[in-house]
């Protein structure tokens, strides 16, 4: 037999074992839908119980159109350490826009921004925050601001690991997302962040259309400017949607109460009872951040994503953590 005989025999030979591994390959993932996850009880429980809402004629199937589930953003489906990706926002918007502010210099708690001081910016609690986030995201139509958030997105970097934002996010949980989309569910974004700072990128990294976001939010108005119809953003807070704020900003969006909700802290508490507290079979679970080696380990005394009556509500009810 000639050398060319052989090396056409091999390279068939590894086609078709490379086509069988792929067909095993994707076997295996049909099988598994969230490859990711261990093993564990809380993977267990989520098939379970979308096998179980989903079979048609069972006791507990529940129809496509009340398949509702909804999710934290912040330390639930991305990273909030070592402080919510958007206070990183805020501060660099500060700085883009210390020229036009020369007050700035001598004033609270931009001063502290200007100077890199974050200490001094988060010892200005709740109110320093606000006055930082109403300086930076207002006086902009919508859509010049959803472009400098993209703009942002395009270059920001992750203090600790150097990479994108939009990179800092939980393989497991978008497998989820994914394994509930492809058994009917419809996935909603419920976060304390601002809805039109999470807009523009959530229908590209998490596969959640801006309609189906649901955030905090300032008021907005309408104008013509030059003829045109735009929206403006004042300086004005419309809406915290945070701890009893988020079941209340879920039935005034969905209208639907979720039959099943995920979240990491206790600002998530509220929606979690609230979805707990429906009829039929719920699922409600808690992202515990226990992992110091490969991102943060933190709890009860974080003053970042804190779960503390969460975890003991979680364990007293059943929940998944």
């Amino acid at each position: 037999m000639s050398r060319l005989h052989v090396k056409y025999r091999l390279f068939l030979f590894a086609a078709v074992v490379l086509a069988v591994s792929s067909v095993y390959s994707q076997a295996a993932q049909a099988d598994d839908p969230l490859p990711s996850w261990n093993d564990v009880s809380s993977k267990k429980s989520i098939v379970e119980f979308v096998e179980t809402v989903t079979t048609k004629g069972g006791p507990y199937f529940v129809p496509p159109a009340e398949r509702i589930a909804v999710f934290d953003n912040d330390g639930t489906l991305w990273s909030e350490q070592p402080m919510y990706f958007q206070l990183f926002f805020v501060m660099d918007r500060v700085k883009a826009m210390a020229a036009e502010h020369p007050e700035w210099k001598q004033k609270q708690p931009f001063k502290a921004v200007l100077e890199g001081d974050i200490e001094a910016v988060m010892a200005g609690g709740k109110h320093a925050l606000l006055e930082l986030a109403m300086a930076t995201h207002a006086g902009n139509t919508t859509e010049e601001f959803s472009q400098i958030v993209k703009d942002w997105l395009a270059t920001a970097r992750h203090p600790k690991t150097g990479r994108p934002y939009t990179e800092m996010v939980y393989q497991p949980m978008l497998e989820l997302l994914a394994y509930l989309r492809a058994n009917g569910f419809k996935t909603y974004i419920t976060s304390g962040g601002g809805i039109e700072f999470m807009r523009p990128w959530t229908e590209k990294v998490y596969g959640i259309p801006p309609e189906q976001v649901i955030g905090s939010s300032i008021k907005t108005k309408f104008e013509l400017r030059d003829g045109t119809p735009v929206l403006v953003r004042l300086p004005e807070l419309n809406f915290l949607d945070d701890k009893a704020g988020k079941p209340v900003a879920i039935n005034q969006h969905i209208g639907r109460r979720p039959i099943a909700a995920f979240g990491n802290s206790d600002g998530d508490l509220q929606m979690l009872q609230w979805t707990a507290a429906g009829q039929g079979l719920r699922f409600c679970l808690y992202v515990h951040h226990t992992d110091a080696e490969r991102e943060w380990a933190y709890d009860r005394n974080s003053d970042i994503g804190k779960l503390d009556k969460g975890l003991d509500q979680a364990h007293k009810r059943g929940w998944t953590v």
